[in-house]
């Protein structure tokens, strides 16, 4: 096969740096060890990256979310949401929103907590 160039690659990737980019990490993983989709030809990594694009055995897109994911440092893991607190019903028991009593703190109590507390050491 003849060498391939950047025009065989362009409507695959339409930007020419994005382009460098993809083909540059794809070359970078081709020699971690990651298996090639094209025969060598004795050719190098670049060119076995490019090949790749320009063939499209391997998708530009996958590509760039792996670029993504390689330059990340924090990755964010989604937890799943806490339940929801079931609502009270307070029709059901008959109480009126005057009755349900709420534990409350008055400044002078909050004031008597805060001086128990000490303070934090400098860091300088």
């Amino acid at each position: 096969m003849a060498r391939v160039t950047v025009e065989d690659c362009i409507d695959k990737v339409d930007n020419r740096f994005e382009l460098v980019l993809l083909a540059s990490h794809r070359s970078r993983m081709i020699s971690n060890g990651a298996s090639i989709t094209v025969d060598r030809d004795n050719d190098k990594n670049p060119v076995v990256a490019l090949r790749e694009i320009a063939d499209e055995t391997v998708s530009p897109d996958d590509l760039t979310e792996e670029l993504i994911h390689s330059m990340q440092k924090f990755v964010e893991v989604d937890e799943p949401e806490p339940d929801t607190v079931p609502v009270v019903a307070v029709a059901a028991s008959g109480e009126s929103d005057d009755d349900i009593q709420f534990d409350r703190m008055s400044e002078e109590e909050l004031l008597k907590g805060l001086e128990g507390l000490t303070p934090p050491e400098d860091r300088e």
